[in-house]
């Protein structure tokens, strides 16, 4: 087993690495940037503008017509702020210097216009189930945009092992260890409840996906941002010198740390660039089934709405870990992980920062538990169909439960390894059909902002190549069969409700 997990964590260096994965996804973010003209700072204030005029805790119901645009970037949130924002901006600092923040920052700068163009690519590429549910995502627009059917069926099988089995697993671990390092909470109790609230929530599918969504980040959000604003609050003294150190330490670590940590500029930059693209999640390709499904007037609208989610994810809860550890001082060389978050707000809060780092896990980890299981269920459906969900479902809940309780080392080697086997088909779709996103925007920008009939969207004509609102399936007929809707049943009513004229019949 130790040798297998040595195997997986070489393999994982190389694919997160500064010869893979890294230059392709800031590259691809970079590439983005330029062909939509700085897409997230020429319409920032805008869609906070339009994200936040959609918010509301008793928002419109999702059904299958998919959920309104909060609804949906909540569901993106819940799956991108997970144990990523507490440990893996630690681990950042702690491998390699606060200098790695500024990398985190960039590389969600570029990633912006990354995730801009997988939303505005889901909402073209979408389609419905055999239910006549709204789905999409990144399997959708690889098979009808770029015309893989293999490559999109590799993307599926990766990113349900990634996120919907060894994902959602390694996500109860750490709710199980956490509580019980705070509380002594023993592990099997918290997965029996993790077990149940996730069971509950799947069982109501989109509409209780998105209902939680929606209610859930806010208050998770807002509690974690006033914890560390009153740890931040009460030291402010070492704000300036928690910026110092992360500006300095982007070029020169050793200076920014007097040598606490051993760490270099490459150090800084690979760690800083790889945590905050597996914590942001642009250009992996999960967050594009959310942003499928969402109500919208035209696919660029969901586009500036998924760059707000990233923003939220990375410049304002991550930056609040960071700030934390840098404020208390709780940076010294060896600790590392969710060990050196507890730390820093434990320094910060006193007794109860411990506990205070739990809670927030809690509900951190357990929306991306949800928002995963969302994610990896539209390719379920998109592989065999939605006969097949209820045994997806299931299995789920099992890996959860046995996530709990089990030592996953190679566990999380494993969603390491996935997760970067999902991101090279998206990024592949993403190059391959980047003029599609710029006649997108272009078409939002002249026409649809003009009142023009624009091309795309529900107020468009039906593209002659490409599919608009409910376009061509992207799966087999054959695997999808109409809901009977109680056929047999039907007839024997209409039977019944003809047998009195037949009688009557028979008397005369």
């Amino acid at each position: 087993m130790e040798e297998l997990t040595k195997l997986v964590s070489n393999i994982n260096s190389f694919i997160w690495g500064m010869y893979c994965l890294i230059p392709l996804l800031c590259g691809v973010g970079i590439y983005f940037t330029i062909r939509l003209k700085f897409i997230q700072v020429r319409k920032f204030g805008q869609a906070v503008r339009m994200l936040f005029g959609d918010l509301s805790l008793k928002g419109k119901r999702a059904d299958k017509h998919g959920m309104s645009s909060f609804q949906s970037v909540a569901t993106a949130i819940a799956a991108q702020v997970g144990t990523g924002n507490l440990a893996g901006a630690a681990t950042a600092i702690a491998m390699g210097g606060p200098g790695a923040i500024f990398w985190m920052w960039i590389a969600a700068f570029f990633g912006m216009a990354t995730i801009f163009s997988e939303a505005v690519l889901a909402q073209l590429y979408r389609t419905r189930d055999a239910h006549g549910h709204l789905t999409g995502g990144p399997a959708y627009y690889i098979s009808q945009g770029l015309g893989s059917k293999t490559l999109a069926a590799f993307f599926s099988v990766a990113i349900i092992i990634a996120l919907g089995f060894v994902g959602n697993m390694v996500q109860a671990n750490s709710i199980a260890g956490a509580f019980y390092t705070a509380f002594n909470v023993p592990t099997w109790v918290t997965g029996i409840f993790t077990f149940i609230i996730a069971g509950f929530i799947f069982i109501g599918g989109i509409r209780r996906i998105a209902s939680f969504a929606e209610k859930m980040v806010p208050i998770m959000a807002l509690i974690y941002v006033i914890g560390s604003l009153t740890i931040i609050f009460t030291n402010l003294e070492g704000v300036m010198h928690a910026l110092e150190m992360i500006f300095v330490g982007a070029f020169d670590p050793m200076a920014a740390t007097g040598g606490v940590i051993g760490a270099g500029i490459k150090e800084a930059i690979r760690y800083g660039v790889a945590r905050g693209l597996f914590s942001n999640e642009a250009g992996m390709g999960s967050t594009p089934h959310a942003h499928a499904v969402a109500r919208v007037k035209h696919p660029a609208e969901q586009g500036l709405a998924a760059i707000i989610g990233l923003f939220i994810d990375t410049f304002i809860v991550v930056n609040m870990t960071a700030f934390v550890i840098l404020c208390t001082g709780a940076l010294d060389g060896t600790t590392t992980g969710i060990a050196l978050t507890q730390k820093a707000f434990t320094l910060g809060l006193g007794t109860i920062g411990n506990g205070f780092v739990a809670v927030c896990l809690l509900f951190f980890a357990f929306t991306t538990i949800v928002g995963w299981y969302f994610f990896a269920e539209q390719n379920v459906k998109y592989l065999v169909g939605v006969r097949y969900v209820s045994i997806y479902r299931v299995l789920v809940l099992a890996f959860i439960m046995a996530g709990s309780f089990l030592h996953v080392t190679l566990v999380w080697e494993l969603a390491d390894l996935f997760n970067g086997l999902m991101a090279i088909p998206n990024i592949i779709a993403l190059i391959g059909l980047s003029k599609v996103v710029g006649r997108a925007l272009e078409d939002y920008e002249k026409k649809f902002l003009a009142g023009e009939t624009p091309e795309f969207g529900e107020l468009a004509p039906v593209p002659a190549d490409i599919p608009r609102y409910n376009g061509v399936p992207a799966q087999d007929p054959a695997l999808e069969p109409k809901p009977q809707h109680h056929r047999r049943l039907g007839g024997l009513r209409n039977r019944f409700r003809r047998r009195p004229h037949n009688a009557q019949e028979n008397d005369a």
